[in-house]
């Protein structure tokens, strides 16, 4: 059996949640059988035709609220609500991320550094969704829907792990970006700023009068595991980085001290934030 110390990762397109399709073949069941067409249904419910198609086909993750009113509409009894449950935890996840996206579930100390966007632990869904609609290649609008739903399962981490200490590190000029706009922007410092609010959130801004700094060779995660075991993660253009040599992580660790010492502390960070969202 060969061991690496350090293993890439292609890149890859994300992968179709069955569960989804699973639970889209249920609802058209409910539907069909109450008597609607998705025409006929999308009043009742107040969703569109077209969202319901795409449910029904396995394209997109439905809404709390699309479920309660599809239950009452479609007399379903609970059986969405309890199918909804089972829905895939990891739709649209890439391949070389799962290992790590694993860890992360269990992990008890998480740092992250970043220095190109809003790391997706702390993304709202219109920053999540701007990125991935201007991806190149360009994804499906099928691809999209996977990936947005992902990315804000994931962020469930940062509340239903209360014992976990998440920590981030942002350059500064990562919210000076208009990323998707002013109005986007603004929503997503606003969330930022509610994530701080949590214990077991930490989030410090590097400020860009700081000219060198310990994160210029580019951005990183670390985590532990309950059993004290570290491991580093190192995303590419097009492959990442999945890294459990010692040595590695021992820098990467070292490195990320550094960072959490030259960025402006959680409140100082707080203020900043609050100035650059009045600027928008």
């Amino acid at each position: 059996m060969e061991d690496s110390s350090t293993d890439h990762y292609d890149s890859g397109r994300p992968e179709p949640s069955g569960s989804l399709r699973t639970f889209g073949a249920v609802y058209q069941g409910f539907r069909e059988n109450a008597g609607f067409t998705q025409e006929a249904l999308a009043p009742a419910i107040r969703y569109s035709a077209h969202y319901i198609g795409s449910v029904e086909q396995g394209r997109r993750l439905p809404s709390k609220k699309f479920i309660d009113r599809s239950e009452e509409t479609l007399n379903a009894n609970g059986v969405l609500r309890k199918a909804a449950r089972r829905l895939s935890k990891q739709p649209g996840l890439a391949r070389w991320f799962r290992e790590w996206a694993e860890l992360e579930k269990q992990a008890i100390s998480l740092y992250t550094y970043e220095c190109r966007l809003v790391p997706g632990l702390l993304q709202t869904e219109a920053y999540a969704r701007t990125l991935f609609e201007n991806r190149l290649p360009l994804l499906s609008e099928e691809e999209v829907e996977i990936q947005v739903a992902a990315r804000l399962e994931r962020q469930k981490l940062l509340r239903d792990r209360v014992n976990t200490g998440f920590s981030f590190v942002i350059d500064e000029h990562v919210f000076l970006r208009p990323t998707g706009g002013p109005d986007t922007m603004r929503g997503v410092i606003d969330h930022v700023l509610e994530c701080m609010t949590l214990r077991n959130v930490e989030v410090q801004v590097m400020p860009l009068k700081r000219g060198v700094h310990a994160g210029l060779n580019g951005p990183m995660q670390l985590l532990e595991t309950p059993d004290n075991q570290w491991f580093g993660y190192c995303e590419g253009q097009e492959s990442s980085q999945f890294i459990t040599d010692p040595q590695t992580i021992s820098t990467l660790y070292m490195r990320y001290a550094k960072l959490l010492s030259q960025a402006l502390t959680p409140e100082d960070s707080g203020s900043l934030l609050e100035q650059i969202r009045g600027a928008l």
